[in-house]
């Protein structure tokens, strides 16, 4: 089916293809010429901004099925890429994700969030989801040239900066391991001596309407002897790309749990996270911010 494009000026062609096999068609036919949209807000930007060239040909992948919504398929939370932020923020089964639902309510302002998804604010690779979705260890669900692949964020924000991303690619879904309720052998006492710590912060240069500077994410699990073990941190921000930062995570792994802890585990953040300059920060208040951001957080969190 097609539409004619909003707008005045260059008037791209958009396509809606209702299913994978039309959407695969429809690739190979337009050669190259094209470009993928589903809430288009990054998309609009670029465009009035001058940014990005308008492309001949626009699919939208609103009518794919199966690409929006939020459901459970066997150990994975799965969330389609067509899922609107706002959804993904008032979700009842993301409450198992907090920081995920406080990133998705840091993005933008709420008129935007109904419009923008989830996967654009991911294919954009510089979205502030990307951090929280990183520390959850998310698994992204692809529509290649050959057929479906998964593929980690991580390595995927790896590809980007190797040089090694087809933009051909779909985003299908988002796929996070989620945690089952513990045996029934597992006495009580055992499970509430364990917890969870989990924050997330997004400094900007005003509340909305601007890309961050910083984004961070923590997620961590105490056994019941009180030592950490799991940890998962992740920062990015800006036009930057957000990483793992695993050489901090190993500052805390294993070891007993203080607000001790803050200090060391700034300074580390610091020294590990790989940013850069802009006019608006310098990559040293950016990697400052960052460790300073994780350090508060971590001291707050283990102080209550």
């Amino acid at each position: 089916m097609v539409m004619p494009a909003y707008g005045s000026g260059a008037q791209p062609t958009v396509w809606q293809p209702v299913n994978l096999d039309e959407l695969q068609a429809l690739k190979n036919e337009l050669s190259g010429k094209y470009c993928f949209a589903a809430g288009a807000t990054l998309l609009r930007t670029q465009w009035e901004g001058g940014l990005v060239p308008v492309p001949e040909h626009m699919i939208s992948l609103a009518r794919i099925p199966h690409a929006s919504g939020v459901y459970v398929d066997g150990d994975d939370l799965v969330i389609g890429a067509l899922t609107q932020l706002s959804l993904c923020a008032a979700d009842v089964l993301l409450q198992q994700l907090p920081i995920l639902q406080s990133a998705m309510n840091a993005i933008a302002a709420p008129s935007i969030r109904n419009m923008a998804t989830i996967g654009g604010n991911v294919v954009s690779g510089v979205g502030d989801s990307i951090t929280a979705l990183l520390v959850y260890d998310a698994q992204l669900y692809w529509m290649t040239d050959n057929g479906m692949e998964k593929r980690s964020l991580s390595s995927w924000l790896n590809g980007g900066r190797e040089g090694r991303r087809n933009p051909n690619d779909v985003l299908i879904s988002i796929h996070i391991p989620i945690k089952h309720t513990p045996f029934p052998d597992v006495t009580s006492e055992q499970t509430s001596a364990e917890r969870e710590i989990s924050f997330y912060r997004k400094l900007g240069r005003r509340e909305t309407f601007t890309a961050s500077l910083v984004t961070i994410a923590f997620h961590g699990e105490l056994g019941a002897d009180d030592r950490w073990n799991k940890i998962a941190i992740a920062a990015g921000g800006g036009s930057g790309m957000a990483m793992r930062l695993t050489g901090s995570e190993k500052l805390l792994l294993g070891v007993k749990a203080s607000v001790m802890q803050a200090s060391s585990l700034a300074a580390s953040v610091m020294a590990e996270f790989a940013t850069y300059s802009d006019a608006f920060a310098t990559e040293q208040y950016r990697k400052q911010t960052a460790g300073n951001m994780l350090g508060a957080g971590l001291w707050e969190a283990l102080r209550s």
